[in-house]
């Protein structure tokens, strides 16, 4: 992948030094003071100090928005073009750096690993809002737009060949929506990989998404993930809840669709102590709720992973 020599050198003046690393570029906040003083204000970065705990990378790399598409009428799908050395693991975010706007933005990647390899780029979806990030991408982000990232968290899937199977759960609301879906495509790409080596190189079990959002029109994803469920019936299905919905359900739904909230029959359902691994990602007191639940559910509680520090 060929990034322009213009680019490279203008996130750097915006964002970072220059050092080489272990043989490859390596991008790192300005002065070791810059953060700290960031640090210090809620003003200018609360999503760095909610995640002050999280493990996050060194490297800061300079990236490029490359595509850009609404996903609904309040989210906004970014496709951006990242360096050769970047990476990261399904269900991570970035911090997002954006010349001129001091708070630093904190969003979910909803691709997957797979499509980074194949082809250098990330996709981020992000809901409009008053937090300056947010805004600007509704408002300033343009194709060309040049921005930094720096990749974070502790909450991803991320197995190896070698690892026993496992059924995973995976409950989203709203965006939180985002993470899930990078581990529902980097499933649906292992799925491949194993099927293309006989079953040699991973052992996939299911894949199960309970979905919640106010209505099918603030429902992201939902023809990609339909066409998954379709395309493996017997790996991949999932449930759409609906909230406030007053429009009537498009016909191509309504298989999928439920009113209501999320219950915990159908957690039942799809949970079985020794073989199911749930990932939760929605507003923190659903994500607690969900939480009790599996565990009453008998869930192990280091099987119910979630994050919701957004």
């Amino acid at each position: 992948m060929n990034i322009p020599s213009g680019f490279m050198c203008n996130a750097a003046r915006s964002f970072t030094l220059w050092s080489p690393a272990a043989g490859r570029l390596c991008w790192r906040p300005l002065g070791a003071g810059s953060t700290s003083r960031m640090m210090s204000s809620k003003r200018q970065t609360d999503h760095l100090e909610r995640t002050v705990g999280n493990y996050r990378q060194d490297a800061l790399y300079p990236a490029e928005i490359c595509g850009m598409v609404s996903e609904s009428e309040t989210v906004k799908r970014l496709r951006i073009v990242v360096h050769p050395d970047f990476t990261f693991k399904a269900g991570q975010w970035v911090d997002f750096f954006i010349p001129g706007v001091e708070k630093v933005g904190g969003f979910s990647m909803c691709s997957s690993p797979g499509l980074l390899q194949r082809e250098g780029v990330v996709e981020l979806a992000i809901k409009n809002a008053k937090h300056p990030p947010a805004h600007w991408v509704h408002t300033v982000c343009a194709l060309g737009s040049q921005v930094a990232l720096r990749v974070g968290g502790d909450f991803f899937f991320d197995p190896s060949p070698s690892d026993p199977a496992v059924d995973l759960l995976l409950v989203a609301g709203g965006v939180g929506i985002n993470p899930l879906y990078s581990i529902l495509s980097h499933t649906s790409d292992l799925l491949h990989l194993s099927q293309a080596s006989g079953g040699r190189d991973y052992k996939i079990g299911s894949a199960h998404l309970c979905y919640s959002a106010k209505n099918t029109e603030e429902l992201l994803f939902k023809n990609s993930i339909i066409q998954s469920c379709q395309q493996l019936p017997d790996k991949f299905s999932c449930n759409f809840h609906i909230t406030q919905q007053r429009a009537e359900v498009d016909q191509h739904l309504r298989p999928f669709v439920k009113s209501g909230r999320i219950t915990p029959m159908e957690l039942q359902a799809h949970v079985n102590p020794q073989r199911t691994l749930c990932y939760v990602c929605g507003p923190p007191p659903m994500t607690e709720a969900i939480s009790k639940t599996l565990k009453d559910l008998g869930l192990p509680k280091d099987r119910i992973l979630f994050e919701k520090w957004w």
